[in-house]
This record gives C-alpha cells, sequence and structure tokens, in this order.
C-alpha cells in the first residue's frame, strides 16, 4: 500500500465550507479513481488552521498517476478559496508604473509514503466526524536499522495496539524520499482513547523497545536528558501530532 498527505493552512472559518467541498467533491471524485482504498480530511489538534488530506493506495504506480492528472489538479483548484495565502508577496509594476502587491497562495505540501507494516484489516470505511482521531508519531531512524524498526513494529507495536481500547487502525510508513524517515498512523475511536494510550505508560514502552534504532542525536538528546533531567530540543525531535477526522471514506 501506499499513503499520500496532503497538508494545506485553511482561511479563518472557512473549514466548514472545506469540509463540505472535500464530502461533495474530493471523496466522490477519488471513489472512482482505481487504486484508491481511502481518504479523509483530518484537522489537526495543535494547529486548526492545518489540515492534511491522507489517502492510502493500493499502489504506488496508481496514486503517481493520479497526481500527475488533471483530476488532482482540478480538485486543488476547487479548493484553493478556502486555502490561505503564504505570507510571501509578490511585487510588480503595472503598465501606469505604479506598485502592486499580491499575496502569493500557497502551495500544498504533499508528501508520500509506502506503507512498510500495516494492520490486516482496512482503515474505518466511514468516520464520525469530528469524533474519530488521528495520531501521527514520526522518529528518524537510523539508516542501517530501518530493517530492525520494522520488524519491531510489525511483531510488537501493531498487536500491543491491536488490544488498546479505541484504537481501529494502525500502520507504518516510510517516506519514499527519505527511507529514514518513517510515521506511525493510528486512527481512534475519540481524542480520549488516544489520549489515555499515551498516558497509560504503554506508548512509553514502546518508545523505549525502539529508541535505538533512532537516529544518534536522538539517542544522545535522551541520554542527556537522563544526566540531566531537563528536556533537550534538537533538530531531530520525535514527533507526536494529533489530529480529527472531519471528513472521511473507505472504498472497499
Amino acid at each position: 500500500m501506499y499513503m499520500r498527505l496532503v497538508q494545506v493552512r485553511v482561511k479563518p472559518d472557512s473549514l466548514p465550507d472545506l469540509r463540505r467541498n472535500y464530502l461533495e467533491k474530493v471523496i466522490p471524485a477519488l471513489h472512482d479513481v482505481k487504486g484508491c482504498l481511502f481518504a479523509n480530511l483530518i484537522q489537526s489538534d495543535r494547529h486548526p488552521e492545518e489540515c492534511i488530506s491522507m489517502t492510502l493506495w493500493d499502489d504506488r504506480g496508481r496514486a503517481e498517476m493520479y497526481e500527475k492528472s488533471g483530476k488532482f489538479k482540478e480538485l486543488l483548484r476547487e479548493s484553493l478559496p478556502f486555502l490561505a495565502d503564504s505570507s510571501e508577496w509578490k511585487i510588480q509594476l503595472s503598465e501606469d508604473l505604479t506598485l502592486q502587491y499580491e499575496p502569493v497562495p500557497e502551495e500544498p505540501v504533499v508528501k508520500s509514503y509506502e506503507v512498510a507494516a500495516a494492520e490486516d484489516s482496512h482503515p474505518p470505511a466511514q468516520g464520525r466526524p469530528g469524533s474519530m482521531f488521528v495520531r501521527i508519531v514520526s522518529p528518524q531512524v537510523r539508516e542501517e536499522k530501518i530493517d530492525e524498526f520494522i520488524q519491531i513494529y510489525r511483531e510488537e507495536v501493531l498487536p500491543a495496539l491491536r488490544k488498546v481500547k479505541g484504537c481501529r487502525y494502525a500502520c507504518l510508513t516510510e517516506n519514499v524520499q527519505d527511507m529514514t524517515q518513517v510515521i506511525s498512523v493510528t486512527i481512534w475511536d475519540s481524542k480520549e482513547d488516544a489520549d489515555e494510550y499515551e498516558r497509560g505508560g504503554l506508548f512509553e514502552a514502546l518508545k523505549e523497545r525502539l529508541e535505538h534504532t533512532f537516529a544518534g542525536v536522538y539517542q544522545w538528546k535522551m541520554q542527556l536528558e537522563k544526566d540531566t533531567g531537563g528536556h533537550v530540543v534538537t533538530s531531530e525531535e520525535i514527533t507526536v501530532g494529533g489530529y480529527k477526522i472531519v471528513a472521511g471514506k473507505g472504498f472497499f
């Protein structure tokens, strides 16, 4: 399987319009695209203006064909009225030599990931908007430890998550451009279930089981924390993000 993440910033108060557009235009269009298995629009828990369209595909080639097709560009164009402009401005001289300032539309960030390990079941076919929740955990892994990381995730992390209350789906993906960047995606019945998992100690236990595979700078950061009792921020800090599902559907 293959995952595409399209990250955008939404204009203030435009999320309902973006959600309606996603439900009425994006999902029906993706339903007819061969190879697309699942699509949802998720909103950041910490930064409400940040949204991600997350799609799962049965094959990388089909996902890339869609990205290069006119359909992707057409759907993106229909979403532009709801997206925030960039902080970058274009300055040019008009014909009468007066200065004109125009905001440059912010291009969405598109990231692609190969699914390296996943539950046998499919993602939830129909989310309950505003209730279901997505956690994205993104560590940086040492290149020589990638295979070991995937094996531990498949043999230990997935079985553990399968037993956690409220966890509906889990998968591990590798960045197509940078194999050392991986993300673990879990889909939950509610934010409360996801928060309880993080507070309950299992998340820390699983992270400790994997930490010897993390990049050296992260290893150093963790050791320094143990030595000093403080928190040290580095450029390769493990990232944990929470997202509310505002629109979603599976095409199985």
